[in-house]
């Protein structure tokens, strides 16, 4: 007989899983619009089990109310939800929104639109795209599957997701409902809740050290006397979720690379 999954046998990309999972918690009845194959899986996985009310979409125009594989079809329609009703939802604020980033500074300001000046730019990336929107009108966490000191920065080269100093000093009009949640990356969990809103590690993935997290950013993180823990283990059953039901395939160590 086939043992049931334990915490023991968790790997890097489901601890992942678990943290942007976590990031839907208590949200209730919201849109849920993940980015990157990590975070598809850990809606679901929310859905499937502590945020039973959450909405989840086709990825293109339709409300969904199964929980299919990522990369599956829906066979249940819920609803219809085109572009134009989407944008009228982000601006009423009832998504919550996991975007990733080419670039995030300590202040959640969030780069995807070009490396290097503006008007000279290095690279050219995805553009500013619905970034600005996002983050003054729905909640916002980030995803970044790759933790290093070229996404960490101390100051993006072009903002497109708000920060919480650039929407202090742009006023109420840009305060009023900005709300940066989380950051997730393949080390651990960071959060804003330091003085000024800056960034803080709130926990690691098991196996990761404060040492690396720090050296992999671009910035000082201020640690709490109490330290930093591990991020929580995923339960077997929400290992068995991940493995058997929403990601059969395995997608997820695609986007996270194994320690």
């Amino acid at each position: 007989m086939t043992r049931p999954p334990t915490t023991a046998t968790a790997t890097r990309a489901e601890y992942c899983v678990i943290a942007c999972a976590e990031a839907w918690r208590g949200d209730g009845e919201i849109l849920a619009s993940p980015m990157g194959t990590v975070p598809s899986i850990a809606a679901r996985l929310a859905r499937l089990t502590f945020s039973p009310d959450l909405l989840l979409t086709d990825g293109e125009a339709l409300l969904i109310g199964d929980v299919p594989a990522v990369g599956a079809a829906s066979a249940v329609t819920e609803g219809w939800l085109p572009y134009r009703k989407h944008l009228t939802m982000v601006m009423g604020g009832k998504r919550h929104v996991m975007m990733g980033a080419s670039q995030i500074d300590r202040f959640g300001n969030q780069n995807i639109s070009c490396i290097g000046d503006w008007s000279r730019p290095r690279r050219q990336l995805l553009g500013v795209r619905g970034a600005p929107v996002n983050t003054l009108n729905n909640p916002v966490s980030y995803w970044v599957p790759r933790h290093s000191t070229r996404v960490f920065v101390e100051k993006v080269d072009m903002i497109s997701g708000v920060g919480y100093d650039s929407a202090a000093a742009a006023g109420p009009s840009a305060t009023r409902f900005h709300d940066l949640r989380r950051v997730v990356s393949d080390l651990g969990v960071l959060d804003f809740g330091a003085p000024g809103h800056a960034m803080r590690p709130v926990s690691l993935h098991p196996g990761v050290t404060l040492d690396q997290m720090r050296e992999a950013t671009g910035f000082s993180l201020p640690v709490p006397d109490a330290g930093v823990p591990y991020t929580r283990e995923p339960t077997a059953e929400e290992l068995r979720l991940i493995r058997d039901v929403v990601d059969p395939r395995g997608l997820r160590d695609r986007e996270v690379r194994r320690p």
